[in-house]
């Protein structure tokens, strides 16, 4: 008796565990379905887009059931055409390609829905250390510039403007050489002054090849320089996805507003494999101070202004873009409430 009742309680144990085991794999398989699956396409891998790594890494947007698919497609040019081939749903480039888009008379415009970035992220380098600068000390020089077309070249020449220099008259500006290879360029002798992103520009600064004189984010002012797009067909669709994307992407600003250059840049530096951690940080402690990463995501209508004003200074605005009719701020609003 006593062995057929240690039989049936072990009989019933296993059912039990197998149940257990059963529920825990629906349940597993319940939180997979409720994730929403969004590819990203970022228009390069920088620690400019320091919050949207944060957002990855915090899990912010497993917290609002979206699973990032991030891929990086160099290139303002290549992004775009990734989304509007639909091979992202959400791309990260600047704003100005989506006049661009719109400029062509499409059906299906594309849509800034979220910022990330509110300056320039570029940053004037001389090659010799000056005693004191002045913008005025680039007249008669060889510039290395960014793109023509570009938001880089548009706000890097929009500040020389604002401090009285033609770049086309008062320097030699050079600007037909890849982006890739600009560093390279000017590490190489051309030059005396160059526009660089970082970390190249603190990495010159290290190994004593050029100095930072100035920044073209404080000089041209506050920008829509980096924002979160769709098309306005996924928009219309898929309006809650956006809308907890949207949240987890003000958390990450939170965060970075918060937090010490170090801890972002320990949690970031996954992203960064060739770039030492305190290099990182200086960085990202660099980008605070000036105010570069937007501290919640609403494109607001005097940056797009703004935006535009640097892109007729440049001869690059095709015509007047409407702010209402490709900028939607519902889900950035929401977001911050």
């Amino acid at each position: 008796m006593k062995r057929i009742k240690a039989q049936l309680m072990l009989f019933f144990s296993l059912i039990l565990t197998a149940c257990l085991l059963l529920s825990a794999c629906s349940s597993d398989t319940s939180e997979k379905q409720k994730r929403d699956k969004v590819r990203v396409a970022e228009v390069t891998r920088s620690i400019f887009y320091a919050p949207q790594y944060v957002a990855i890494e915090k899990g912010f947007f497993k917290d609002e059931g979206i699973d990032v698919d991030l891929k990086t497609t160099w290139g303002g040019d290549k992004t775009m055409t990734t989304l509007l081939s639909n091979g992202a749903d959400i791309a990260l480039v600047g704003s100005e390609t989506s006049i661009y888009v719109g400029a062509q008379g499409t059906s299906d415009p594309v849509i800034n829905f979220a910022q990330l970035t509110q300056t320039d992220g570029t940053f004037l380098v001389a090659r010799k250390k000056p005693d004191y600068f002045s913008w005025n000390q680039l007249k008669g020089s060889t510039f290395l510039g960014q793109r023509k077309g570009g938001m880089p070249q548009m706000a890097g020449e929009f500040s020389l403007k604002k401090h009285g220099i033609d770049p086309h008259k008062d320097m030699k500006l050079i600007q037909n050489i890849d982006y890739a290879n600009i560093p390279n360029a000017f590490a190489s002798g051309t030059g005396d002054y160059v526009q660089l992103f970082e970390p190249q520009a603190s990495l010159f600064e290290q190994k004593g090849i050029g100095h930072v004189v100035a920044s073209f984010g404080e000089a041209s002012g506050k920008l829509p320089y980096t924002s979160y797009m769709s098309k306005q067909s996924y928009m219309k669709k898929n309006g809650d996805v956006l809308k907890r994307f949207t949240k987890a992407i003000y958390k990450a600003q939170l965060y970075v507003e918060t937090h010490t250059a170090k801890e972002t840049a320990e949690l970031i530096a996954p992203y960064f494999e060739d770039t030492p951690v305190d290099l990182i940080e200086k960085v990202v402690d660099r980008y605070k101070g000036q105010h570069s990463y937007a501290v919640n995501p609403i494109l607001e209508q005097d940056s797009w202004n703004n935006l535009q004003s640097v892109m007729k200074a440049a001869g690059e605005l095709p015509k007047k873009a409407d702010y209402k009719k490709l900028v939607n701020t519902t889900f950035s609003r929401d977001a911050t409430k």
